[in-house]
């Protein structure tokens, strides 16, 4: 405190301060006390906490954190500069030199309270956000200077995102691109190799061909470019979109539970999937907050915020009106934007989607809650690997190409940790109250042996939206771009062409 260092004995009191200063407002005492004495009564931990805010005025010698009423905060006199808000307005203004040099070391590193687990669950997202865009500060530096000729500034900034995650290939692509842009072939051939190394040792698979394909030279990396990737900010959060094609309707993709706006078009049948798409109409692409390329978030997103999500990439790309094509988990945020912005809407195409995250007396359509976290766990034991491949999509259960290539997104598009929470806000979703009130033209479309979302989640979607059409497609795949396509372009044409 200006300038002179106070130590707090107890880490309780040091955890209350770091919650409090990186509030957005007054908390509440009983959500204090619940947070760092979970395990006593309201009455003791109240008595707990009175304890822990005499020993910081103490410690400080002055009221530092001021009640009003039944709340607490930092007191209003005091100023205070967060090393994390520092780094977060700097990305936020484009200052990326700026942020990577603030940022040394990840949030509250060595620091733990392992009796409050709901702290540790908001230290950690905290962590997973400002890490994450940490990330992509990074990766827009790389990009930046080798486009300023600066190619040894980005081999800097490119070895410390594959430090970061040691075994995310898009890093390790990021610094091979940095190599050559120096001409350092050589240093490019090494990283390949380790890279190599690293995914065979660790994770049992191997790169994908597009990264071993970098040093063939600018005709391959040509052939594998991808559309343009914006950001627009949503309360603070960044989402990463990008656009494609042209038409006179804009149509709008919204993703399951996993994406990455650029790995998406790594994959041959996906990519065409989206040209032929994208050949309908204007197709904008994003990934959901905490999702890809966009900033990972310290709460669970809910399906209000993917809509708070489709509206703000609508606005950036200039889009009056959209076609939402809605897949698997995407369908929820999509009807609850059909029903908050029915005017913003020219239709909506819902793929392998569901009403509600788990099962209920009236909806047996989806597993239980124990069912679902058991998944969960399955899911995230096999991170790093293609996991889940043969619930997503059992006709490539052999195919290698395409375990590389799943392995490959799962690990650029979330951790296990972060994508925890995603799961769990979807499972936790329920839009059923909401379907009367859709009023767009609406198809829903699902395969008849869809292993991830039954059929019967599909049924009961169409017959609760007034006039919505169903259509079964043949297969177990439970992906959009695998096996027969057509019945979906089909109906996204459909409902993309001019009234």
């Amino acid at each position: 405190m200006n300038g002179r260092r106070v130590e707090l004995a107890l880490r309780k009191a040091a955890a209350l301060l770091i919650y409090l200063a990186e509030a957005s407002g007054p908390v509440a005492r009983e959500v204090a006390a619940t947070l760092l004495w979970p395990e006593t009564d309201e009455q003791a931990a109240r008595a707990r906490l009175r304890r822990t805010l005499h020993k910081i005025r103490i410690a400080f010698g002055r009221e530092i954190i001021a009640a009003k009423g039944d709340a607490l905060s930092l007191h209003p006199a005091l100023t205070a500069e967060l090393d994390t808000r520092v780094f977060e307005h700097a990305c936020d203004s484009g200052s990326l030199d700026e942020a990577a040099g603030i940022y040394r070391d990840d949030y509250l590193a060595g620091f733990s309270l392992p009796d409050c687990p709901q702290f540790e669950e908001w230290v950690f997202f905290r962590r997973e956000t400002l890490r994450g865009r940490l990330v992509q500060a990074l990766e827009r530096l790389v990009e930046a200077k080798i486009a300023g000729g600066e190619p040894r500034g980005a081999v800097v900034h490119a070895t410390r995102l594959t430090a970061l995650d040691p075994l995310s290939e898009s890093a390790h692509r990021h610094l091979i691109r940095a190599h050559l842009a120096t001409g350092d072939k050589a240093a490019a051939e090494r990283q390949i190799e380790t890279c190599i190394r690293l995914l065979r040792d660790e994770l049992g698979v191997a790169p994908d061909p597009a990264t071993l394909a970098m040093l063939r030279g600018p005709v391959q990396d040509a052939a594998l470019e991808v559309p343009r990737t914006r950001y627009v900010a949503v309360g603070g959060i960044h989402i990463a979109y990008q656009i494609v094609g042209k038409g006179p309707v804009d149509i709008v993709l919204v993703p399951g539970f996993i994406s990455h706006v650029e790995r998406i078009w790594e994959d041959p049948s996906c990519r065409a999937w989206l040209t032929a798409v994208s050949r309908l109409g204007r197709l904008i692409l994003f990934d959901r907050r905490g999702m890809g390329l966009s900033d990972r978030v310290g709460a669970r997103p809910t399906v209000e915020a993917t809509a708070q999500d489709i509206l703000a990439v609508m606005d950036a790309a200039g889009s009056r009106r959209a076609l939402l094509v809605g897949a698997s988990e995407g369908g929820p945020g999509c009807i609850r934007f059909a029903v908050d912005h029915p005017d913003r809407l020219s239709g909506l195409v819902l793929w392998g989607s569901l009403a509600k995250g788990s099962r209920a007396a009236d909806y047996p359509y989806a597993l239980t809650v124990a069912q679902y976290d058991l998944w969960k766990q399955r899911l995230l034991a096999g991170w790093g690997g293609p996991a889940e491949i043969e619930t997503f999509a059992p006709s490539l259960g052999d195919d290698r190409q395409a375990r590389i290539w799943w392995a490959g997104l799962l690990r650029a598009a979330s951790s296990p940790g972060a994508v925890a929470g995603l799961l769990e806000a979807l499972r936790d979703a329920d839009v059923r109250h909401l379907l009367a009130k859709v009023s767009a033209p609406t198809i829903v479309v699902h395969r008849s042996g869809d292993r991830a979302v039954r059929i019967e989640a599909g049924r009961f979607l169409a017959s609760r939206i007034p006039g919505a059409r169903f259509i079964e497609v043949e297969g177990d795949d439970h992906w959009f771009w695998v096996g027969d396509r057509q019945l979906l372009l089909d109906s996204i044409g459909a409902l993309a062409r001019p009234r």
